[in-house]
């Protein structure tokens, strides 16, 4: 598997959300690696009311305005972390959340849902601006498949959920049921 370059995430914020579906998220743990196929994802923009960094840069949103390719993780709920990868180029915000993944390899817990997905990954805070380009949490080229995206309203949001931002593979099994 070949791991995304930074490139790819230096683009606009809904094509990497599509162009998301399909790859690998690779976490490593010692020898083991977590490996699931992304197959929902939902976009995040600057001037977008339900995103972080709509009322400008703070202190929790600041990864979404740095360097893309790097993992913006956020605690929602007093319970869950939310994992993003951010997009776009430096000094515009955009993130894409990872909502579920298809367990692939050495993953017990269910992924259908950003809480979840943390919690069978074991990702946390401290991966807050990791980079994905390498390292212990990565997004790999998956295998070349075909498959047809639907493009539907986000979950959970009480702005701005109208907006059409959120991908997923159609048929899958491991996506979040609404």
């Amino acid at each position: 598997m070949k791991d995304l370059p930074r490139s790819f995430y230096a683009r606009d914020t809904a094509v990497v959300a599509r162009q998301l579906l399909g790859k690998y998220l690779i976490r490593k743990t010692g020898r083991r690696k977590l490996i699931g196929r992304i197959v929902e994802t939902e976009a995040y923009f600057e001037d977008d009311p339900a995103s972080h960094a709509f009322k400008g840069k703070t202190p929790r949103c600041a990864p979404m305005f740095e360097h893309p390719g790097h993992a913006y993780v956020y605690f929602i709920y007093g319970n869950h972390y939310c994992l993003n990868a951010v997009t776009e180029r430096f000094g515009i915000a955009g993130a894409v959340l990872i909502r579920a993944l298809e367990p692939i390899k050495n993953i017990g817990l269910p992924t259908n849902g950003p809480g979840k997905l943390t919690k069978a990954l074991r990702i946390n805070k401290r991966f807050n601006r990791a980079d994905l380009t390498r390292g212990n949490l990565i997004i790999a080229e998956g295998k070349a498949s075909k498959f047809s995206i639907i493009k539907a309203k986000r979950i959970g949001l009480s702005k701005a959920s109208h907006k059409l931002f959120r991908y997923y593979i159609k048929g899958n099994p491991h996506v979040l049921k609404t």
